[in-house]
């Protein structure tokens, strides 16, 4: 009867430390913070959101970006459409609201960005934890 006591009291001490260690991308939390970059696409993440560069457009998530389940996450923000040549100082920037939904497993990001109120679905990108990206701004 004591050496079940014993298993018994090992198992309830285990436990709680076993759930702390699940696989990386796995547990819920907050995407990494630093520099994301990729094919066409720069995210800075920063506890309160991220900002955003693409090659002619730029953005903003206006909430941290919290993993969930699956590794996955859903965040607001917004999208704003950029083109090439002068911008005159009067020009009123083309901002729309926007959705990024993603998944962040390590160091690799996939996201996908929406202009809400049109849904217009702007593109998929992968993105890498401080790693540089690759953009063609327009001009």
């Amino acid at each position: 009867m004591l050496r079940l006591a014993r298993v018994v009291t090992l198992i309830a001490l285990a436990l709680p430390a076993a759930a702390c260690q699940m696989p990386t991308g796995m547990d819920s939390g907050h995407a990494p913070v630093g520099p994301w970059g990729g094919d066409h696409i720069r995210i800075d993440v920063t506890s309160s959101g991220a900002t955003l560069e693409y090659d002619c457009a730029h953005g903003t998530i206006d909430e941290p970006i919290v993993v969930g389940d699956g590794s996955r996450f859903s965040a607001a923000g917004t999208h704003t459409f950029e083109h090439g040549g002068p911008i005159r100082a009067d020009d009123p920037p083309n901002r729309h609201p926007a959705r990024y939904d993603g998944r962040v497993v390590g160091d690799t990001m996939e996201i996908t960005v929406t202009v809400t109120d049109s849904r217009q679905r702007i593109g998929q990108f992968m993105l890498f934890l401080n790693h540089p990206a690759r953009l063609l701004k327009c001009l």
